[in-house]
């Protein structure tokens, strides 16, 4: 196994799993790391004037994504598994995660979603993170293919 491959695995598996348990805790009921439920909303979404979380199962599907695109990260990273298929699979997850990276900043999105917290920190957190997530894909697909 490569390990290149592997540490940028590791990177995106990191962040992937950290996605993942916050969106099962929101699922569970479980407000983290903010306690009142208004302001975690908030902070996660940017209706203005949001006051409630998102229902548990939009939370849930979410971290059973995140945990399945780091199940990919990792297929991908070894050179042997999937084949093809898994190849097209790591490839559309990046080409995801830069799209809503690059939505992020757009005039379109902005207007969509000005509610404060949330325009901050997805300019500079989520969208920044969501970028990075597509191109530690990319890498994987391009040194799988080399």
């Amino acid at each position: 196994m490569d390990l290149a491959a592997m540490l940028v695995a590791a990177l995106l598996g990191v962040a992937l799993l950290a996605i993942a348990i916050a969106h099962l805790l929101w699922g569970l009921g479980i407000r983290w790391p903010i306690r009142d439920e208004a302001v975690l909303a908030s902070a996660l979404s940017g209706a203005p004037g949001a006051a409630r979380m998102p229902p548990w199962y939009r939370s849930l599907a979410i971290a059973l994504l995140a945990f399945a695109a780091c199940v990919v990260a990792f297929s991908v990273a070894d050179h042997t598994a999937g084949g093809p298929p898994l190849t097209a699979l790591a490839l559309l997850a990046g080409i995801l995660f830069l799209a809503r990276g690059a939505l992020g900043y757009t005039a379109w999105w902005r207007e969509r979603t000005p509610g404060e917290p949330y325009r901050t920190l997805d300019r500079r957190n989520y969208s920044p993170l969501c970028l990075a997530l597509g191109v530690g894909f990319v890498v994987l697909v391009i040194m799988r293919l080399t």
